[in-house]
């Protein structure tokens, strides 16, 4: 799908506030209601825009500890993988999963309220998949969080 910039200014006051009715939108973005609600509709159904949600505080539902989890393994084969891809998806503290490139073979980034519930998801995680290695790194200082994607690169 080819964006112009409408749909860019669109792009970014949402992934700002999902929350704008369709009426601000279009007054920011200079469209009257309809075709507004039209190019939203559109980027939805191109699966540009793939969902809306509510980001919700950390520190208030209790886990403000991220920790960041690089496994290694020296298995590779589908078996194995569908396994531990299981296992890690089951486990709701993990909120980010990733296949890596380099030294370490997947990374996870968990959150926690504390190091002994981080031990529980380190057991739970090692007692269903053999791994060869496991190393957690807890962030002293979120530094910048945001989910909003640049879409300076978007053509």
């Amino acid at each position: 799908m080819k964006l112009d910039a409408i749909d860019m200014k669109l792009l970014a006051l949402l992934q700002d506030n999902a929350e704008l009715q369709i009426s601000e939108l279009a007054d920011r973005v200079g469209l009257s209601t309809t075709p507004c609600w039209r190019r939203v509709q559109r980027l939805k159904e191109a699966g540009v825009i793939t969902k809306q949600v509510s980001l919700v505080n950390r520190k208030a539902v209790n886990v403000a500890v991220t920790v960041f989890v690089g496994i290694r393994t020296s298995h590779h084969n589908q078996k194995w993988f569908d396994n531990f891809r299981a296992t890690v998806e089951a486990i709701p503290e993990v909120v980010e999963f990733y296949r890596m490139s380099g030294e370490v073979d997947y990374l996870l980034r968990v959150v926690v309220p504390d190091i002994a519930a981080y031990d529980a998801v380190y057991k739970r995680l090692t007692a269903s998949i053999e791994l060869s290695d496991v190393s957690s790194s807890f962030a002293m200082e979120e530094l910048k969080y945001t989910t909003a994607l640049p879409l300076g690169y978007a053509v």
